[in-house]
């Protein structure tokens, strides 16, 4: 059974991600707290994928972040790449999702070092170094994924398997937090 995706926001990255995970053959579950995001989703879908896309074992659209994670073997946020933002959705996908979830974040501005030190998982952590627009107008087929020295390899082996699902092909970059200044 592939691992279940949630992707929380049905903006245009998450719109994206929802088409290309169930094309691959991933269950999705896409969180979006603006019902308008959910229908607009929603209709895309059935534009690209066709009736069986909206199948519960497909895409399930769902308004609440406890919803999308409940079953969740990777997590995959699109807010905006601010330093509030991203710290504020990844405390609640962290006391939400299982102990198993990887917690996958779009940034290209935010250390993930700096981000999964502030959750339970930091082994769970990664970054996608990719802006949204870049990714879904499929100019590259490669994608940058940063990971930090507290990285799992089951994390990676996840995010690996993911991505060339999708047809990428994912390259990984060590990202070492700023150390702390010395005394």
């Amino acid at each position: 059974m592939p691992p279940t995706v949630a992707i929380i926001g049905a903006g245009p990255l998450g719109r994206w991600l929802a088409i290309e995970a169930a094309r691959a053959g991933f269950p999705v579950f896409l969180e979006d707290v603006m019902p308008a995001n959910l229908h607009h989703a929603q209709e895309l879908l059935r534009q690209q994928l066709g009736p069986q896309a909206l199948a519960p074992e497909s895409v399930a659209f769902v308004s609440t972040i406890e919803d999308a994670v409940r079953q969740a073997d990777l997590v995959i946020d699109c807010v905006p790449d601010e330093l509030e933002s991203k710290l504020e959705i990844l405390w609640l996908l962290d006391r939400m999702a299982p102990p198993r979830a990887v917690l996958a974040t779009p940034t290209t501005r935010l250390s993930i070092a700096d981000l999964a030190h502030c959750t339970y998982r930091p082994e769970k952590c990664i970054a996608l170094a990719v802006e949204a627009k870049t990714l879904t107008a499929g100019a590259s087929r490669e994608i940058l994924l940063r990971t930090t020295p507290r990285t799992a390899p089951e994390t990676v082996d996840l995010l690996d398997h993911f991505w060339r699902s999708l047809g990428f092909t994912p390259a990984f970059q060590l990202d070492k937090a700023p150390e702390a200044p010395q005394a």
